[in-house]
């Protein structure tokens, strides 16, 4: 029996620590606004000067490339392709030249 009450004690505390969480996530979330969310985007530290000027071209790029989802998968997908057909046409060449230098017998 003793376990028993020991299992619904750590039960209850973990119960009040996911609200807590739930309260400071809560928290958090409402901090976000728009103007934020686009400040941190670009870089944009807490002097109010931007960090580096290529998070501001990576801001603009995710903006544009917002609701082209499937567009970008194709994308990404045939890249991935284009390497791993590069990489086996590397390995390829290389075997065809091991093959193709002449030993030195000793």
């Amino acid at each position: 029996m003793s376990r028993l009450k020991e299992l619904e004690a750590r039960r209850q505390l973990l119960l009040r620590r996911c609200d807590e969480q739930r309260d400071e996530l809560t928290e958090r979330l409402a901090q976000l606004t728009p103007g934020t969310l686009l400040r941190n985007a670009a870089g944009v530290g807490a002097s109010g000067k931007p960090r580096h000027p290529l998070a501001w071209v990576a801001a603009l790029g995710a903006v544009l490339l917002v609701g082209r989802a499937r567009e970008i998968l194709t994308w990404v997908l045939w890249v991935r392709s284009a390497i791993a057909v590069a990489g086996r046409a590397a390995q390829l060449v290389r075997l065809l030249g091991q093959t193709r230098t002449p030993r030195a017998d000793h």
